[in-house]
């Protein structure tokens, strides 16, 4: 099963707005994912119903301070503050990630993380799926897919 945890509405910030890093973070790492957009209300979805609830897709940064998700039993204080999720910048609409998308991170013009949407443990649809069976869906709400490798923990620490 899918690991999920919630990130609250202040965390979303566009693409190109600045990441407060808080004062009780000692380390800082990005996560770069693809985020789903889910266009209408979802609720129990088999795979098929998920499949035609997806609006589209865009990109995220999975911000996360490391040592506080470390030491913390639950997700939500090491990845949950403001600021922790750049979205965008925009929404496609007409792509199929199954098609293989590739992704890159570049932190400080250096690339930090290269994966191809094949390499995802979940698809899309299936994540749609689980988590509507956890709780319902509305337009607008955003699924990450998870991360595929080169995330900060694994990478040298960012400048």
């Amino acid at each position: 099963e899918p690991l999920i945890f919630l990130k609250p509405g202040t965390a979303v910030i566009g693409p190109d707005d600045v990441i407060r890093k808080p004062s009780e973070c000692q380390r800082l790492d990005h996560e770069g994912e693809l985020a789903v957009v889910v266009g209408g209300l979802v609720r129990q979805a088999d795979r098929a119903t998920a499949v035609e609830s997806i609006l589209g897709y865009t990109v995220a940064n999975d911000v996360t301070a490391r040592d506080l998700q470390m030491k913390d039993i639950q997700w939500t204080r090491g990845k949950g503050f403001d600021t922790f999720c750049p979205l965008g910048p925009w929404i496609e609409t007409d792509i199929d990630p199954a098609d293989g998308l590739d992704l890159e991170v570049r932190v400080n013009g250096e690339a930090r993380q290269r994966s191809n949407t094949k390499n995802l443990i979940f698809d899309a649809p299936a994540l749609v799926s689980f988590v509507s069976r956890v709780m319902t869906l509305l337009p607008g709400d955003v699924i990450l897919t998870g991360t595929p490798s080169g995330v900060g923990v694994a990478a040298a620490p960012a400048s």
